[in-house]
């Protein structure tokens, strides 16, 4: 498997039905699943001000973060981190997606109407170290606050 199939397989795999979840989703024009958080991975959602510049951070500091996604309007970025974080995340603003939730995810490398990869899934089921993130996030703050500033 190779490409956007190998990118598909790690998120589909947490689909009722796997098999019949990337045989729709590579088919179907919308090229989007509704998928189960918690399983896998959880999904923290920051608005878009904060979000953007946070991984603009991030990829200053890691060679590839973990799999991210935003709509397009840029209004909310979903960072996929580690299960549980959701259940243990204290954060004014974040919006999380954990057990007992379900995104909409696009077939990676493919765009949607609504949402898109900022960062597509590698295969491998590399994630975003939350403590990582939330120091990204405190930096892009700052540079945020400083630019209102100045």
């Amino acid at each position: 498997m190779t490409g956007a199939k190998a990118e598909a397989a790690w998120p589909a795999s947490v689909a009722p039905d796997p098999e019949a979840c990337r045989w729709e989703w590579e088919r179907n024009p919308q090229g989007v699943a509704l998928l189960p958080a918690g399983k896998a991975w959880d999904v923290l959602i920051l608005p878009g001000v904060l979000g953007c510049p946070t991984l603009d951070v991030l990829t200053r500091v890691l060679d590839r973060p973990g799999p991210v996604l935003a709509d397009f309007w840029d209004e909310r970025t979903g960072f996929f981190v580690p299960p549980d974080t959701a259940a243990r995340w204290l954060g004014t603003g974040i919006r999380t997606a954990g057990l007992g939730t379900w995104i909409v995810v696009p077939y990676p490398g493919r765009s949607t109407g609504r949402v898109r990869w900022l960062v597509t899934p590698d295969g491998s089921g590399t994630l975003t170290d939350p403590a990582l993130l939330e120091l990204a996030m405190h930096e892009a703050a700052a540079a945020l606050a400083l630019k209102e500033e100045g």
